[in-house]
């Protein structure tokens, strides 16, 4: 597939908005989707202004790219759900990445669509990140380039529906994996983002946090004079630089003590902090029932949670498309879209 970049609109980036990691593998699912696109990204500096040239055209629709084929829908299961959520009382709910692709957002290991169907890329390594700091600027110079999109992204009925759920005294707590803050823009508030939240910029030496859109400003004001034409979608999430251009972006240190900023998310290869696991167990503890929504549970870090329910005995629904690591420790499974089938559920 090729990606043909030409001149597009004009918009300012704050204009654009203020939210990245999933900009990240939104992109990705255009060209793993084998639908014809063309994509122009370039930025530059125009009388103080950072600018961003967006031209996207694709074929169909973004939504559907990224949803994996699913079965038709089994109304004796959605039956079941329904007896499943009246009779919770502390419901615990886990989401995963199949709960954002309906709002445009490719997951990892769905069938046809996911990151891994598709391409032997990996995302970025912890590790790598540390250690290296060109690794941090070829990173955080994709990352620029990528952010203004990704805060177009929205919830979707998944989100608006949990949200409601817990506005209703349903949900007793949700856990998500996702780092797209998507449960936070529906309103859900009684949240664990176990893996971090890509709104937030951290400093690997004395631990300030920042948000996201202050680094953005720090990014424009260091680089007024850099510009850069995007010659492709990289497949972890941001866009392709060539060396030239990566090499002469400036990342901005931490303003407090000078270290090294980084995304406040968990990289793959990293552990979620002790502290919040023992939060989240903790919370599983005190549920009488637990749902899983969108996740395949192959990453420890949420399965661990499903070990715990089992050990107390809860009973597990697991609402996702494909297989998943605890078919066989669910009560319940069903292989539909969260979007379509979480809003048609009562939580009364």
């Amino acid at each position: 597939m090729r990606y043909h970049l030409r001149p597009a609109r004009m918009a300012k980036i704050k204009d654009i908005g203020d939210n990245i990691l999933y900009w990240n593998f939104m992109l990705i699912g255009f060209f793993l989707s084998g639908m014809r696109m063309s994509f122009g990204l370039t930025f530059r500096a125009a009388k103080g202004h950072w600018m961003v040239n967006i031209s996207r055209q694709c074929s169909h629709g973004s939504i559907g790219l990224f949803v994996p084929p699913s079965p038709p829908r089994d109304p004796e299961k959605v039956k079941e759900l329904q007896r499943f959520i009246t009779l919770s009382k502390r419901l615990l709910v886990m989401t995963g990445a199949g709960i954002s692709t309906e709002s445009g957002i490719p997951d990892y290991r769905s069938e046809k669509v996911g990151l891994y169907a598709r391409t032997d890329q990996k995302p970025i390594q912890h590790g790598d990140f540390l250690r290296s700091a060109p690794i941090r600027q070829r990173y955080w110079a994709r990352n620029f380039v990528g952010w203004p999109r990704f805060s177009s992204l929205q919830p979707n009925p998944a989100h608006w529906a949990l949200s409601n759920w817990e506005r209703l005294g349903k949900l007793y707590w949700l856990v998500t994996q996702n780092v797209d803050a998507l449960h936070t823009k529906a309103g859900s508030q009684r949240l664990t983002e176990l893996h971090g939240c890509m709104h937030r910029v951290l400093c690997l030496d004395c631990g300030e946090q920042i948000p996201r859109a202050v680094l953005q400003e720090r990014f424009e004001a260091l680089n007024c004079t850099w510009s850069a034409e995007a010659h492709g979608l990289a497949p972890d999430g941001d866009v392709f630089l060539t060396e030239e251009q990566v090499q002469s972006f400036q990342v901005p240190s931490c303003a407090r003590c000078g270290g090294p900023l980084k995304p406040d998310v968990v990289f793959f290869g990293d552990t979620v902090n002790p502290d919040k696991v023992d939060f989240v167990r903790r919370r599983v503890k005190e549920a009488d029932s637990l749902l899983v929504v969108g996740s395949s549970l192959q990453v420890y870090s949420g399965y661990r949670f499903i070990l715990t329910a089992r050990e107390k005995q809860l009973p597990i629904a697991i609402l996702n498309i494909g297989p998943t690591r605890s078919d066989d420790l669910a009560c319940l499974k069903l292989d539909s879209p969260c979007g379509e089938l979480l809003p048609l559920i009562d939580p009364r």
